[in-house]
This record gives structure tokens, sequence and C-alpha cells, in this order.
């Protein structure tokens, strides 16, 4: 029996590199140059305003730069060859899914097939309630999406008469 293959990636330093175009293509021409096999991009639509929120105990606030997973992913493709692209997990349900599906898609393309994507609920409420979308209908929500993705991506037009 062969031995089992390992992938090793990185997890994209978001507060670290900020918003430094010149040190995001650096850092990931690097680790491409390295070897490893992906790159996993975290996702926050919004954070929390702790002058608003004064109580605000969780890891993230608005303070941290997030950037948007497939723009990042669109970018780094064109900057390389090899390194996949993971979502680190995209808060599907704080999105319009038909935009979405169509910015994945393209994102898979550009990248000639190396996008991989993990979706989720999230677990902020206030960037929910920033959003004007409910917090307590999100797991139907994300059951709903998922469906119409996959007949998205694979039906060339449908209709849900």
């Amino acid at each position: 029996m062969a031995a089992p293959k390992f992938r090793i990636g990185v997890a994209f330093p978001q507060n670290e590199i900020e918003c430094d175009p010149i040190a995001i293509r650096d850092f990931v021409q690097a680790i491409e140059g390295l070897g490893f096999s992906h790159l996993v991009a975290a996702d926050h639509v919004l954070g929390a305003d702790t002058r608003s929120r004064p109580d605000w105990q969780e890891l993230y606030s608005a303070k941290d730069p997030f950037h948007e997973p497939l723009v990042l992913f669109s970018f780094l493709a064109r900057l390389t060859q090899k390194i996949a692209f993971m979502s680190g997990v995209v808060i599907l349900t704080q999105r319009r899914t038909g935009l979405f599906g169509k910015q994945a898609a393209n994102v898979d393309i550009f990248s000639n097939g190396r996008l991989q994507l993990d979706v989720g609920i999230g677990w902020n409420a206030i960037e929910y309630e920033a959003l004007g979308i409910p917090f307590n209908k999100r797991g139907q929500r994300l059951d709903d999406q998922i469906r119409f993705l996959r007949r998205l991506w694979t039906e060339p037009t449908f209709s849900d008469d």
C-alpha cells in the first residue's frame, strides 16, 4: 500500500499583510515556490464596531482586515501557477447566491481549476444584523443556496417553477 500523500498549505496572514498588493504578491509567490499545496483565506463580511459595542469580546472586530476571498483568489490566480486556493469558510448565507456562484465559477476558470470552496453559516450575529439578514434563518438559507449553486454549476438553464 502506498503511503498517503499529504498536502500542506498556508493560512493567508490577513492581519499581518493587510492591504499591500506587493507584499501579498511576494508572499503567495514565495509559498508557492516553497512547494506548499494551497493557501487558505478566512472570511468575514463585516466586523463589529467596538465603539458602539464596547462589550464585544470576540476574536475579530471591524479593525481586522479581511479580504473578500474570491477577489483575493482572482488576484492571486494571475500571480501563480500551481497553488490551490481554499476558502477558510465563506459565509455564504451573507451573500447573494447567483452572484457568488458566478464569481466562484470565474475564479475557478481564471485559476485553471485551483479553487476549493468551504461554505458555512457563520457565528457572528452582528454581521447578519448589519446586512439585514435574519440570523436565525441561516441554516435553511444555506441549504437553499447549496441546492441553487449545484443547479447553477451543472445545468445550462433552469427554473424553480
